[in-house]
């Protein structure tokens, strides 16, 4: 009697794992480019993103440098929009402002995703007095405005982008959190997880290898949504003098040295390159969140 070729199943099977693996890749691929602004959105900010990388190769100029006699200067050849206040070229200043816009949003949200990732994972697997301790926090950070308690952080710590990133990152995860602590309360019940808890599977690989890779698809759009609030948040304590500060260059400084009503009306281009920028980077990282959101829900037809 032939024995039954166990090693050839095995092999099917593992392909037939991977042919499905690579099909929902390319249904999530489809589903995101179906949508017409979620593309248009990941262009520009690729573009957006690969100016800021080569902004001392896109101009001639260093963003402190000055020139008193050319103060407000329109849009033209040798500026191409215009200079600021100081005879400071706008186009490089926008330049290397967005590696700090886009640095502060990066770095913060990595953070805050990270923290919020992991009591949230902790309070819906374990539940409990540890859901209780840390969702009796949450609430409590959350009931406080975020742009007093970020004035409030940022007024007792000197302003600086390392300064930034981290209030950033230690004030934005409880969103994170009460989103991963309802997903693995759903998720924790699954007949996968309680396979894994029969076999003895430790209570962290179980939450970190089982049960948070299904949960990634909401954590990716919270951030790719998340990082556009911290561009406006850095943006507006920027503007308020709370932020970054000159001569180091980022969008809300920006516009902070624009606010006199004079340069709006007068000098029109001083505040306008700033501020259109902000406005299409936070536009384009919602697109995308918006996208992203579509491709990873199951829910979603093609």
């Amino acid at each position: 009697m032939a024995q039954p070729n166990l090693a050839s199943g095995n092999q099917i099977e593992l392909q037939g794992l991977s042919a499905k693996a690579d099909t929902l890749g390319k249904i999530m691929v489809r589903k995101f480019f179906k949508n017409k602004l979620a593309v248009i959105g990941a262009i520009l900010l690729i573009i957006i993103i690969t100016a800021a990388l080569c902004a001392p190769l896109l101009t001639p100029y260093h963003y402190e440098t000055q020139n008193l006699l050319k103060r407000l200067a329109p849009p033209s050849s040798e500026h191409l929009l215009g200079t600021d206040t100081f005879g400071r070229d706008i186009y490089t200043r926008l330049l290397f402002g967005a590696r700090i816009s886009l640095l502060v949003g990066f770095v913060s949200v990595l953070g805050a995703i990270t923290i919020g990732t992991a009591l949230g994972a902790l309070a819906g697997y374990f539940g409990g007095i540890v859901d209780a301790m840390i969702m009796r926090f949450v609430d409590i950070v959350l009931s406080i405005p975020q742009i007093f308690l970020l004035i409030t952080l940022v007024t007792i710590f000197n302003p600086g982008v390392d300064k930034l990133i981290l209030i950033f990152a230690l004030t934005g995860w409880m969103g994170t959190a009460r989103l991963v602590r309802g997903e693995f309360l759903s998720l924790r019940s699954r007949e996968f997880v309680l396979a894994s808890k029969t076999i003895g599977t430790r209570s962290m690989t179980i939450i970190f290898r089982e049960i948070l890779p299904n949960a990634m698809g909401p954590i990716i759009v919270a951030a790719t949504l998340s990082i556009g609030n911290v561009i406006l948040a850095e943006s507006a304590l920027s503007y308020l003098g709370l932020g970054i500060m000159p001569p180091t260059p980022s969008w809300g400084n920006m516009l902070q040295g624009a606010q006199s009503i004079t340069i709006m009306l007068n000098n029109w281009w001083v505040p306008t390159a700033p501020g259109l920028l902000i406005l299409i980077t936070v536009l384009c990282f919602n697109f995308v969140g918006d996208g992203l959101r579509d491709a990873l829900d199951p829910k979603i037809n093609e």
